[in-house]
């Protein structure tokens, strides 16, 4: 049975700008209150996410409205460094975070909802316009990114069902 669901798009916005909009999801037999704590909680990304090689709060914790956080990531062989901010969050169902700087303007969103008792649907969707080099290459950027988040899912899965 396939638990990852990747849908991915190149998008015209209403700025008659491209974007690349990636979106998967997958079945993790966890509680989603234990599946969002972990996966919510932007400091524990480099455990889960191959890309990113560390995050540093810029506000204090907990996790809220407006907390800001860098992060260092390497992505299609460059070195990539940005400010998100958390624009969203309903705890334990949502969090959308909006790149405030850096070279590809970005936001993600995690959504967790209860599949059944134990068990929870995480959806991973990443949505940019990108520029510089990630401009001149989109299908590339849009092909890596759906490839890494699909990896990240799954990573994420195995490490929260190995801890149950």
């Amino acid at each position: 049975m396939q638990t990852f669901r990747p849908m991915e798009a190149l998008l015209l916005g209403d700025d008659g700008l491209v974007s690349v909009d990636v979106r998967v999801e997958c079945t993790i037999e966890r509680p989603s209150a234990e599946v969002a704590t972990f996966a919510g909680d932007p400091g524990r990304a480099p455990e889960w996410y191959a890309n990113i090689v560390s995050v540093r709060w810029l506000t204090p914790e907990p996790l809220s409205v407006g907390s800001r956080m860098d992060f260092v990531a390497h992505f299609l062989g460059r070195r990539l460094a940005y400010t998100y901010e958390v624009v969203e969050l309903v705890p334990g169902r949502r969090l959308v975070m909006r790149t405030a700087d850096g070279p590809f303007p970005m936001e993600t969103t995690y959504e967790w909802e209860p599949v059944h008792e134990g068990a929870t649907r995480m959806t991973l969707r990443n949505q940019g316009s990108p520029s510089g080099f990630a401009k001149i290459s989109e299908p590339m950027v849009k092909r890596a990114m759906t490839r890494a988040t699909t990896k990240d899912l799954a990573r994420l899965k195995g490490i929260l069902e190995a801890s149950g």
